[in-house]
């Protein structure tokens, strides 16, 4: 029961930010019907974003914690933002009216090309850091085997849940959003109706950037900062 506690509360810090990535997923396949492959390397270019971004805010002698932490997030959010958006006007939107194989070879080319840019850029080695992100609470613990909840996970969970609360009140309740789901149903009929499809096709694959971002940023704690090996 102590190792199943302990891994339903892993299973729960994974999951949420799983599901910020799988949310990008099913957003851009059920719009354009295509499967982006190059969503991971967004992801990953994410986590470099904030890492990069946290050790320029230390160097300039800023040691706030949650100043640090937020300022990531944004930043992290604004550019993996631009590179979705970037990536579905260069590769895309000119294969859009294409057979359909040509978008998702598209699609994998570009996955191809964001990791090796990025191999290139930062080197294929681990990059280490320091934790800045300690402590957790002890909820039991039975026969040596102590079940714990990081605040990292902690962290991890919270933000996973206010993305996912903003991003249902984007969808439910926007313009923007009313236009999406017009897109999934019938994009010739949502043309007809007023909505520019192009523009709402690249908002959309831009949008899923930002929750990329969060999540690598998430992860980027879980895995380097705190340092847990429960995370």
């Amino acid at each position: 029961m102590d190792y199943f506690a302990q891994q339903l509360i892993n299973g729960i810090v994974l999951g949420s930010i799983y599901g910020l990535i799988a949310i990008g997923y099913t957003m851009v396949y059920g719009i354009v019907g295509m499967i982006n492959f190059a969503h991971g390397d967004i992801f990953m270019i994410g986590g470099f974003i904030a890492l990069i971004s946290f050790l320029i805010l230390v160097s300039i002698g800023l040691t706030a914690v949650p100043v640090i932490l937020l300022i990531v997030l944004l930043v992290s959010m604004a550019i993996t933002a631009l590179y979705g958006w970037t990536v579905e006007r260069i590769a895309y939107r000119p294969l859009r009216h294409s057979f359909r194989l040509a978008p998702m070879l598209s699609a994998i080319g570009m996955s191809f090309v964001l990791s090796n840019y990025s191999q290139v850029a930062q080197g294929a080695r681990v990059k280490p850091v320091p934790p800045i992100i300690t402590g957790g609470y002890s909820l039991f613990e039975r026969d040596g085997f102590v079940v714990r909840l990081s605040n990292v996970q902690i962290i991890v969970v919270v933000t996973t849940v206010v993305l996912l609360a903003i991003f249902t009140w984007l969808v439910a309740r926007t313009r923007l959003g009313r236009d999406m789901r017009a897109c999934e149903q019938d994009q010739t009929m949502a043309a007809l109706l007023g909505v520019d499809v192009d523009r709402t096709i690249s908002m959309t694959a831009s949008r899923p950037s930002p929750r990329l971002c969060s999540a690598a940023s998430a992860r980027c704690p879980a895995r380097c900062w705190a340092g847990s090996p429960s995370a």
